[in-house]
């Protein structure tokens, strides 16, 4: 099954609560899955402002975000050199970008609404690959309102996202680093034929928005696999050249994601 990040699936079952008025509870279940109970550490701030004990679970913070006006959440993935969407202050685009995900209040049609809020996830593995386990730690902070919003429709990305992975797709050909590890090809064929695991996304989800997300993780996780090795390239040139085109599909595919997530307000057409 493809995965998505702790971030957008709250950011994505956050805003089935904040704007379709789904359970709460059904939410937490959702984003927590077979992870620990979440935890969510609130700054004074938000503590103050939402009325927030300093440490608690997601089940507080999202009906306290509910009475307070918050008319959706959103998703951000950050990358080095690539803080798109990110709000300040510095402190915390640092935090998102090592976490590589944040989750944002969002805005509603007629401009912000309820307090902006940024929420980083710290989370610890345990256990083995035949018995995972997460202990997540969530960080609410007050931030900034996000300088910058425009990451264009879903469909735009989608378009986007499937010319990158075709340019990907020839480049790599090209060079010849198409050389897969013994060990990588059950994990190929299950990127292949895999799709997003049921419930992992608001039954309220637009089917575009659906569509969008499953390619979007298909293609992370062929980045991810195709960046454990240098492939077939033998030279720095050629290692370069792959890790540039690896790169671009990987910065597509982020923004594809954020795009399908935070497009969940968007109607079909």
């Amino acid at each position: 099954m493809l995965l998505l990040p702790r971030s957008a699936r709250l950011a994505a079952w956050g805003t089935a609560v904040l704007a379709d008025g789904l359970d709460p509870a059904l939410a937490v279940a959702a984003v927590t899955r077979d992870d620990e109970p979440h935890e969510v550490t609130a700054d004074f701030e938000v503590s103050a402002t939402l009325g927030l004990a300093p440490k608690g679970g997601l089940l507080g913070l999202l009906t306290s975000l509910q009475r307070h006006g918050t008319p959706s959440l959103t998703v951000a993935l950050p990358a080095p050199c690539d803080l798109l969407g990110l709000p300040g202050p510095p402190s915390f685009n640092e935090a998102a970008v090592e976490a590589g995900e944040c989750v944002l209040t969002g805005e509603g049609p007629d401009g912000p609404g309820g307090p902006a809020i940024g929420i980083v996830a710290e989370i610890t593995e345990f256990g083995s690959v035949y018995e995972p386990g997460a202990m997540v730690s969530w960080q609410a902070h007050s931030v900034g309102r996000r300088r910058v919003t425009d990451l264009g429709s879903v469909g735009e990305a989608d378009r986007e996202l499937r010319t990158a992975l075709a340019e990907a797709i020839e480049e790599l050909g090209r060079l010849d680093v198409a050389r897969w590890r013994e060990d990588a090809a059950v994990r190929v064929a299950a990127i292949r034929d895999g799709g997003l695991e049921q419930g992992i996304i608001p039954p309220t989800t637009p089917q575009r928005c659906v569509q969008v997300l499953a390619r979007a993780a298909r293609v992370r996780a062929i980045v991810e696999l195709a960046s454990e090795d240098d492939g077939a390239a033998v030279t720095q040139h050629e290692a370069e050249r792959r890790a540039q085109a690896l790169r671009r599909l990987d910065g597509v595919s982020r923004r594809a994601m954020v795009a399908a997530v935070n497009g969940m307000l968007e109607k079909d057409d």
